[in-house]
């Protein structure tokens, strides 16, 4: 199993149980880029289900059409997902994903990336 995989828009790697996804700096997320970004992650899965750390803090803006699309589609083999902010663009995008798209799996942003992978390796999160 590849445990590294990269496309334009993000990396993406497997290291203690834990699918790390850290998008480019200044990507702009719409639903073609979505669809890329899921397509790539379930290749790298092979069936697999993750939790997931997603790296967000260079992401400059998300539309509606890929936020409705990743909370329901993105959301396949995904046993909960840890959202690594920093910068006021990037907790406003995933606070408001979290809010009003209601992934159906537990979401949480973090600052501390050890608080975001403790919060995937709780057994309920």
């Amino acid at each position: 199993m590849p445990l590294f995989s990269e496309n334009e828009y993000a990396t993406y790697h497997i290291q203690e149980d834990i699918l790390f996804v850290t998008y480019k700096k200044g990507i702009l997320i719409n639903l073609p880029t979505a669809i890329q970004i899921v397509e790539d992650r379930l290749v790298l899965q092979e069936g697999l289900s993750y939790p997931v750390l997603c790296d967000i803090r260079e992401v400059r803006s998300i539309d509606k059409a890929a936020r409705d699309y990743l909370a329901v589609e993105g959301s396949l083999l995904i046993d909960a997902v840890a959202y690594l902010v920093e910068t006021t663009v990037s907790k406003a995008i995933s606070e408001f994903y979290i809010h009003i798209n209601k992934p159906p799996i537990p979401s949480k942003n973090f600052t501390d990336i050890e608080a975001a992978k403790a919060f995937l390796r709780r057994p309920s999160n």
